[in-house]
C-alpha cells in the first residue's frame, strides 16, 4: 500500500524528468524546487520541440502565469502527446477568471486534454467549477481561503470540479484541500512567510509532478505528499530563517534547502494530514 514515505522515496529513487510548459516569473524556482524534490526539470515551451520533449518525460506540468499564443500552442499539443503516451498531466490554472485569454486557455486545456490534477487556489478553483470566483490578480481574495469554517463547502467544490473532469483536485490555502470524486484530504502543513515569496504555488505544482510521475498510479496520494512535504519545508524554513534573522531573500534559499533535504522520517514525523 502506497504512504506518503513511500511515494517521497519512489521519487527520490526514481528521478522522473519533467516536462514545463511554464511561466516566465517562477521558472528558475519550479526548476531548482524539482531538483530539489528529486526529480529532473525540464523547460521546453516551443511548439515545435513541445511533442518530443513530453515523449520523453515522466510528467507534465502546465502552468498558465504569463500565458501567450505560443504557449497555448504548446500546452495543447505537450497535453494531448502526453495523455496518447499515458503520462500525468498536471494543470495550475494560475490566474483563471482574471482576463478572457486565461479563461479561454483554461477551458481549452479542459475540454481537449485529460488532466490527472488541478492545482489551484480557492478563486481559481471556484472559477474552473463554476465560472465564478473572486480573484486579486493571479491570488484569491483573504476572505476566500479556506479555513475550519468553510472546509466541508470546499471539499464538496473540490470534488464537483473532479467529478467533471476526472482529475485529482488540490486547492491550496491555509488549510490544504485535495480531492478526487471518492476522498478528500485536508492538510495543514505550512506557515504564512510561504504568501509573501513569489511562486510558492508553483513550486507547489512542480514537487506534485515529481510525485506523479514517479507514482503515477497514485496520483492523490502524491498531490498530498507534494502539498504537505511541500508545508514541512515552509514550516523548517521559516524556523531556520527566525533563528538567522534573515529577510524573504533567506528565506526562500531556506525552502529550496528544506526540501533538498525533505526525508521519510521527517515527512511521517511532521506531517498534518487527515481525510476528510
Amino acid at each position: 500500500m502506497d504512504t506518503l514515505e513511500s511515494i517521497l522515496e519512489t521519487t527520490r529513487h526514481g528521478k522522473p524528468l519533467v516536462h514545463f510548459i511554464t511561466n516566465y516569473v517562477t521558472v528558475n524556482d519550479c526548476a531548482n524546487m524539482t531538483l530539489a524534490a528529486g526529480g529532473s526539470p525540464i523547460m521546453a515551451d516551443d511548439p515545435q520541440e513541445a511533442e518530443d520533449i513530453v515523449s520523453i518525460c515522466s510528467a507534465l506540468v502546465l502552468n498558465m502565469g504569463t500565458p501567450c499564443e505560443r504557449t497555448f500552442r504548446s500546452m495543447l499539443a505537450a497535453g494531448k502527446e502526453a495523455n496518447k503516451r499515458g503520462k500525468p498531466v498536471i494543470f495550475d490554472p494560475v490566474g483563471a477568471g482574471a482576463s478572457a485569454f486565461r479563461n479561454e486557455l483554461a477551458a481549452t486545456l479542459l475540454r481537449e486534454v485529460s488532466l490527472s490534477v488541478i492545482k489551484g487556489n480557492i478563486s481559481e478553483i471556484s472559477f474552473l467549477t463554476e465560472g465564478s470566483g473572486t480573484t486579486s490578480g493571479v491570488d484569491a481574495h483573504r476572505e476566500a481561503l479556506s479555513t475550519e469554517n468553510n472546509l466541508n463547502e470546499h471539499v464538496r467544490l473540490a470534488q464537483r470540479l473532479s467529478e467533471k473532469t476526472g482529475a485529482v483536485v488540490a486547492i491550496s490555502g491555509p488549510i490544504d484541500i485535495i480531492a478526487d470524486s471518492r476522498e478528500a484530504w485536508a492538510v495543514r502543513n505550512g506557515h504564512p512567510a510561504m504568501a509573501a515569496l513569489s511562486g510558492t504555488g508553483c513550486m507547489s505544482a512542480a514537487v506534485i509532478g515529481c510525485h506523479a510521475g514517479a507514482n503515477p498510479q497514485a496520483p492523490l496520494l502524491s498531490c498530498v505528499c507534494g502539498m504537505s512535504g511541500m508545508g514541512i519545508c515552509g514550516e523548517l524554513a521559516h524556523e531556520r530563517c527566525q533563528a538567522l534573522n534573515g529577510g524573504t531573500g533567506t528565506y526562500r534559499m531556506l525552502l529550496l534547502d528544506a526540501m533538498s533535504r525533505l526525508d521519510a522520517e521527517t515527512l511521517a514525523a511532521r506531517s498534518n494530514v487527515q481525510r476528510c
